[in-house]
């Protein structure tokens, strides 16, 4: 079987100057950071919301279409806010919230501890997380849990959808001076996350609508991850501790005979 030739535009990490390797290795070492620390997030935000350790596919569920059983308050303390309060006060938020969150109840119990616990993130400053300040803004927390709202889903999604895309961009500029063989995997692998990245963000409103496109969600954000990681470590081998390519020093040795 005959290996594809080198397009005559292509340049392998050996051919580069060396501050185009800096820059590109910098890079990547932020972008892998920041690709970490956002799985850690996402892994905190959205394990535990069906009440048992680790992400799992009815987590997803819930944060999307909600619990359809409780509120959006009982969820919370009992998934990713489960450790900002001892385990009393969790409770007595829940049996408030499950018994019809009246107004004495709060002045009296719950607003106190609302206050302690809670205000000093939810307290309206940042649109990300809901405002607890008052009897009013709690008490849209506590009605029926149907997950996450439109707008903020599209909120989220074009956010995502341009820094995501700006992540891959770079990483795939990087990874195309790697030399990967049969050039049909480095294709794929290269434009496997941006077509799971829309695969993602569009299941996202789906699992509204039916429950199961709650594995799309998972087999999309996996696929990105393995994308991700796959790119990142053949282009920081490639550029730093791998032999360059025959090819690579072949086509150097012809155009040195085509120049002599």
């Amino acid at each position: 079987m005959s290996v594809a030739p080198l397009h005559r535009l292509y340049n392998h990490y050996s051919e580069l100057p060396f501050s185009m390797r800096i820059l590109y290795t910098g890079a990547l070492c932020i972008l892998g950071m920041g690709y970490l620390f956002g799985m850690l997030y996402l892994v905190h935000v959205y394990s535990g919301r069906d009440g048992k350790p680790g992400l799992s596919y009815e987590d997803l569920v819930i944060a999307y279409a909600g619990s359809g059983k409780g509120s959006r308050l009982e969820s919370a303390l009992r998934g990713p806010m489960s450790s900002m309060l001892p385990a009393e006060e969790a409770g007595a938020l829940v049996n408030w919230a499950q018994k019809g969150a009246d107004r004495p109840t709060y002045e009296t119990f719950i607003r106190p501890t609302i206050d302690k616990r809670c205000m000093s993130c939810h307290d309206g400053s940042n649109p990300h997380l809901a405002n607890l300040g008052g009897y009013d803004n709690i008490k849209k927390v506590t009605e029926q849990d149907t997950g996450t709202d439109i707008y903020t889903l599209v909120r989220v999604s074009h956010i995502h959808l341009f820094g995501m895309t700006f992540i891959f961009f770079i990483v795939g500029i990087v990874f195309s001076h790697a030399y990967v063989r049969p050039l049909w995997f480095k294709y794929l692998v290269m434009g496997l996350p941006l077509v799971c990245e829309a695969v993602d963000i569009s299941s996202w409103y789906l699992v509204k609508v039916y429950h199961p496109f709650a594995w799309v969600t998972m087999a999309a954000g996996g696929l990105m991850g393995l994308s991700f990681a796959t790119m990142w470590f053949i282009s920081m081998y490639q550029m730093w501790i791998g032999k360059t390519p025959s090819a690579v020093l072949k086509r150097g040795e012809d155009e040195s005979v085509v120049i002599g």
